[in-house]
């Protein structure tokens, strides 16, 4: 993989990181609450949080049922660019659900 590929992966993983943080604060829930609801252990909702690990898709589901919200919200502010003649890539953009979350994380 290409260092900006790496780069990108990182990125992704912090913002995806971001939003699982949000999203568990807004449901009052610890780290060791949510992994039991989804059946992970509490170390690995840490890296998630912590942008260190990438979730899979099973993952992505288990903590989006756990929180009871929809997995969209778990992947807020992170986009694919389609290839065309060059590399496709992923974007990150900063307005996101916190705009909406942060009183309700407060």
């Amino acid at each position: 993989m290409s260092r900006d590929g790496r780069l990108r992966s990182e990125e992704v993983a912090t913002k995806f990181g971001r939003n699982l943080w949000r999203c568990r604060r807004r449901a009052a829930l610890s780290q060791e609450e949510l992994g039991a609801r989804a059946g992970l252990h509490r170390t690995e909702i840490g890296m998630l949080e912590h942008g260190t690990r990438l979730a899979r898709v099973d993952t992505l589901m288990k903590l989006a049922g756990s929180l009871g919200i929809s997995p969209a919200e778990l992947l807020e502010g992170i986009h694919w660019t389609p290839a065309t003649s060059n590399e496709g890539g992923f974007s990150i953009s900063e307005r996101t659900l916190a705009h909406r979350c942060r009183d309700e994380c407060s």
